[in-house]
């Protein structure tokens, strides 16, 4: 039996940066079903940190996720994990509200006219546009990057991080719960859900009732990069019709989809993605001729938009770290901050947003 303070099962962002956080304190275990560390979500995501991304206490996380991002600690995190990009918002017909919203209070956002617009991306059909902005302090980030580094950093303190290790069955007894896997067994008082998009199916397993979380579809196609098109910032339109970032030599869209899904390892459907690159050529005149190759990734929703980060009220010693949405990369620093915190007994007003008690009132 391997014995534990703290299991944490996932390894894919949230996991890892949590493992990071605790293991200077505490004997961790990560326990991840894939032989390889941020397979799924983590590993397939746009990961780019936006400022203003996101509603209410989110940005506050992101606040907090930023200095960790921006000065990684050169021990673990060699290499930058952010590097500037901008977002740029293209505000086509109907989408003046959202933009608006998404933009409210926030000082650095730079309005644009349209023919400024498309200076920074050239594809655009100025025709199309009734405004747009540009918000210069977007970054991508490395998400690799800072999975490695955490896991580094975890390792080094002391955390067991295991990989192929699929958990077969969940049971509490007494004060501690113990966890088996095809080969293993392990133990701790403490349980942490940061499964992603089976975070259901491990609260299941575990014998607590699921939450609202919802697994849903995003894809992305690659497309060869059009003649003459440099470095662009990321840029997403107002509605929300599709997104787009020049990459590595190719163009990057994603038709923005957000299709309900069970658990799984995700795949690109091509018709949504034909549909996204229609509403894409659309609103560029970009007619595309090619698709290199397209793939997807799963975002964790819950009816509020917030994740979910803390203790579960119906089973002592279950916490729960997930239903990141679209926030995961970006966000998963502070969440860590902030789970550790509570996972060890520290009050943080922050995390009263993200409670699993706000979906079991009534």
């Amino acid at each position: 039996m391997n014995t534990a303070d703290v299991l944490i099962i996932g390894g894919g962002a949230a996991g890892l940066t949590l493992a990071a956080e605790l293991a200077g304190s505490a004997r961790v275990v990560v326990l991840e079903a894939e032989r390889n560390l941020g397979v799924h979500a983590s590993g397939r995501s746009a990961a780019v940190f936006v400022p203003s991304y996101g509603h209410g206490r989110l940005r506050d996380v992101s606040a907090l996720s930023l200095p960790m991002l921006k000065d990684p600690e050169p021990e673990w995190f060699p290499e930058p994990l952010l590097t500037p990009r901008g977002i740029l918002r293209l505000v086509l017909p109907g989408g003046g509200p959202s933009h608006d919203a998404m933009t409210a209070g926030q000082p650095d956002i730079e309005r644009l006219a349209p023919g400024e617009a498309a200076r920074l991306f050239p594809l655009i059909r100025v025709d199309r546009l009734e405004a747009a902005s540009y918000e210069p302090g977007a970054c991508d980030i490395d998400a690799d990057a800072l999975m490695q580094g955490a896991a580094r950093k975890a390792r080094a303190l002391g955390a067991r991080i295991c990989t192929g290790a699929q958990v077969t069955d969940i049971r509490r007894t007494g004060s501690t719960w113990r966890v088996g896997t095809a080969t293993d067994r392990y133990e701790a008082p403490t349980l942490v859900n940061a499964a992603g998009a089976w975070a259901n199916h491990v609260a299941t397993l575990a014998g607590v009732p699921a939450l609202p979380i919802q697994p849903c579809r995003r894809s992305v196609a690659a497309l060869p990069l059009p003649p003459g098109l440099g470095r662009t910032p990321f840029t997403v339109t107002a509605p929300l019709r599709w997104y787009a970032k020049t990459e590595a030599g190719r163009l990057l869209v994603s038709p923005a989809d957000e299709d309900p899904v069970e658990p799984h390892d995700a795949h690109a459907d091509d018709m949504v993605v034909a549909e996204g690159l229609d509403r894409f050529s659309n609103d560029t005149g970009f007619h595309v001729t090619r698709v290199e190759t397209t793939w997807a990734g799963l975002r964790m929703m819950t009816p509020d938009g917030y994740p979910v980060t803390g203790f579960d009220p119906r089973a002592d010693g279950f916490f729960w770290l997930a239903g990141q949405a679209g926030f995961g990369i970006q966000c998963a620093p502070g969440l860590a901050h902030l789970a550790a915190a509570l996972l060890e007994c520290r009050h943080n007003s922050l995390a009263d947003a993200f409670t699993p008690d706000r979906f079991l009132a009534g």
